[in-house]
């Protein structure tokens, strides 16, 4: 299968990419590096990638920019971070996506923890991982033509404890080869409408 990896450079993307590219052409696609570029935030910059790739059976994106900052001094421009990239940029993905996937394609966003479990200073993290994951199911229930859609919801990486764990105590790490198998789960199964939670 042709499959699409936005992000395929990041941490989880890097991962993806070394786990279906055992079976799968894979192209990587990224902001500033990759095969091909796209800004996820801009419609036609996606739409201009999907003219470029053609037909594709899957669709994965593991890229997404957030904020992290104490509620009590959040701005709209902060919030709008997550909003327009994270949950928006993917949403623009999986819009366009579905008019260039072949029979029986699949699309799989990225959410986080989070969603389900809060963090101090993860109010735009928790808002927009809990609104991809319910983008997805609603959308699950709308696609034609055999097309799947699902999410991947990691933990925090092994690879991204020095980033973000002091955001993270107390919680369990997971590595991005094991969360990587989620999205394995995701292109190469048969569900739609879930979010595979690596935890």
């Amino acid at each position: 299968m042709k499959v699409i990896v936005i992000g395929g450079n990041g941490t989880i993307g890097r991962a993806v990419v070394e786990e279906l590219g055992q079976r799968h052409d894979i192209v990587s696609v990224g902001q500033s590096s990759g095969e091909l570029r796209v800004d996820m935030t801009r419609p036609e910059s996606v739409q201009q990638l999907f003219r470029k790739t053609g037909p594709v059976d899957a669709v994965v994106v593991a890229a997404g920019k957030l904020h992290f900052g104490a509620l009590a001094e959040l701005t709209a421009e902060q919030l709008a971070v997550g909003l327009q990239d994270k949950l928006m940029g993917q949403v623009n993905i999986a819009l366009a996506a579905q008019h260039h996937l072949r029979d029986g394609g699949s699309i799989t966003l990225t959410s986080g923890i989070v969603s389900d479990e809060p963090i101090r200073f993860g109010v735009n993290a928790t808002m927009v991982n809990a609104a991809v994951d319910g983008f997805v199911r609603a959308a699950a229930i709308e696609l034609s033509r055999g097309l799947r859609i699902n999410a991947v919801s990691p933990n925090v990486l092994v690879e991204s404890m020095p980033a973000y764990g002091p955001y993270f105590l107390g919680f369990e790490p997971v590595t991005a080869a094991r969360t990587a198998k989620a999205y394995s789960r995701s292109v190469d199964g048969l569900q739609t409408g879930q979010v595979y939670r690596v935890w």
